[in-house]
């Protein structure tokens, strides 16, 4: 095997583990505290996330003026949303979660964890199941879980409620 070879190699194994870390960091990622408890005594057997071949997560100059159309402008418009409904949280913290959560891909999904198995997968930027989001979602934002600005903004409220600010959130929740 050539160095070439073996460095591209481990590559792949790298990669390959970032991936499957997170998708177990988002296995117990915004669901109530019963299904906390169950997801506790499961262990994952496998595991897939679904992405759109069409997301970017550029942050150039161009993309981050805060448009609705990129991560930037989704987190931007969520904060305006939470401050009108005194919903606690920063740019810092949003960001923060979604990159550990979904990497910033608004299409992410888990379809292994003890949720998918009930039917009721992680979805979005910060991971939320059905059940969570229609409890926190926040009026004025579309009452879909995978909008990027009604997902973030109604896991802020969930993490509002529950830790006090989604700022408060440094590992899956």
């Amino acid at each position: 095997m050539t160095m070439t070879t073996r460095t591209a190699r481990l590559r792949t194994l790298v990669v390959t583990g970032l991936a499957t870390t997170g998708c177990a960091a988002a296995a117990i990622t915004l669901m109530p505290a019963t299904a906390q408890a169950a997801e506790a005594t499961q262990a994952p057997t496998a595991h897939t996330v679904k992405a759109t071949a069409g997301y970017s997560r550029t942050t150039t100059a161009q993309t981050r003026t805060g448009s609705g159309s990129n991560l930037d402008g989704w987190i931007k418009q969520s904060l305006q949303i939470m401050k009108a409904k005194g919903i606690p949280g920063s740019y810092e913290g949003l960001k923060r979660n979604i990159m550990r959560e979904s990497g910033g891909n608004p299409a992410a999904q888990n379809n292994w964890d003890v949720n998918a198995q009930k039917g009721t997968p992680s979805k979005g930027l910060l991971q939320v199941i059905d059940p969570t989001f229609n409890a926190y979602h926040v009026t004025g934002t579309a009452h879909s879980v995978t909008d990027p600005v009604a997902n973030i903004t109604a896991a802020a409220n969930y993490a509002a409620h529950r830790y006090g600010s989604i700022d408060n959130v440094n590992s899956a929740y």
